[in-house]
C-alpha cells in the first residue's frame, strides 16, 4: 500500500494497492492530489528514486524533505555495529548524530565534519580491485562508500525542517500508522487478498473519520 498522509493531524489523502513503488503510478497519485485541490508544501519521503522522479515532475516547486532516519538506518546497516577501519568508525559516529541536529549551527557544524572526514578518506574510498583480464573493476571498500555518497546525494533535501519547523524530518508519524495497522492485521490472519484489502480501506476510513 502506497500512503499519502497529512503529518499535522494524521488524515490520509489517498491510498493505492500495488506491487511496487513505480514512478508512473505516484506520478498519477501526486497529480490526482493536485486536481482534488490539495496544497503540498512538502513532502517527506524516504528516498526511493521513484518517488523523487514523480515528485520533479509533478511538483517541481515542492520542498523534498529527505527522512533522517532513513539515512540513518541504511547507513549503520551497511557501516555495521563495529567496523573495523578507521573511515568506517568515524563516519558511523557522524551517523549516529544525524538525529540530534536541531539548529543551523548544529548542521554547519555537523556537514563540516563530513567534508573533513571525506578530505581524510577520500582515497580510501576510491581504492578499486582491478581484474587483470576483464579490466572491470570495483570498489574495495564499496559499503563505506556507498554511505557515503547516500548522505551526499541526499544532503541538499536532509535539513529544510531547520528552515520550517513545520516540516517533519522523518516519516516516524506514517510508520507509525503502518505499525498500528499491521497490528490489527494480524488480528485477522487468514483472510484472503481482497478482503485484507477491504479490511485496510475500513481501516484508513474510520481513522479519518476519528
Amino acid at each position: 500500500m502506497l500512503c499519502y498522509q497529512d503529518h499535522d493531524d494524521g488524515y490520509t489523502q489517498l491510498i493505492r494497492f500495488s506491487d511496487g513503488e513505480h514512478f508512473g503510478e505516484i506520478k498519477e497519485d501526486l497529480d490526482n492530489l493536485i486536481k482534488l485541490g490539495v496544497k503540498i508544501e512538502s513532502i517527506t519521503t524516504d528516498g526511493h528514486k521513484s518517488i523523487l522522479k514523480a515528485i520533479k515532475k509533478s511538483l517541481p516547486d515542492v520542498v523534498v524533505q529527505r527522512c533522517l532516519v532513513h539515512i540513518q538506518r541504511m547507513c549503520l546497516l551497511w557501516l555495521t555495529r563495529f567496523p573495523k577501519h578507521i573511515a568506517a568508525i568515524e563516519l558511523r559516529q557522524l551517523v549516529l548524530l544525524l538525529l540530534r541536529i536541531k539548529t543551523n549551527n548544529d548542521r554547519l557544524d555537523w556537514t563540516r565534519n563530513l567534508a573533513q572526514w571525506h578530505e581524510r578518506h577520500k582515497a580510501y574510498i576510491q581504492e578499486k580491485t582491478i581484474h587483470e583480464q576483464s579490466g572491470r573493476y570495483w570498489y574495495k571498500h564499496k559499503l563505506t562508500r556507498r554511505s557515503y555518497l547516500t548522505i551526499k546525494r541526499a544532503l541538499p533535501n536532509m535539513f529544510h525542517y531547520l528552515v520550517n519547523p513545520a516540516i517533519p524530518n522523518t516519516t516516524n508519524g506514517i510508520e507509525g500508522f503502518f505499525s498500528h495497522l499491521k497490528n490489527h492485521l494480524d488480528l485477522h490472519r487468514g483472510l484472503t487478498l481482497k478482503h485484507r484489502i477491504d479490511f485496510i480501506k475500513w481501516y484508513v476510513y474510520l481513522s479519518n473519520d476519528k
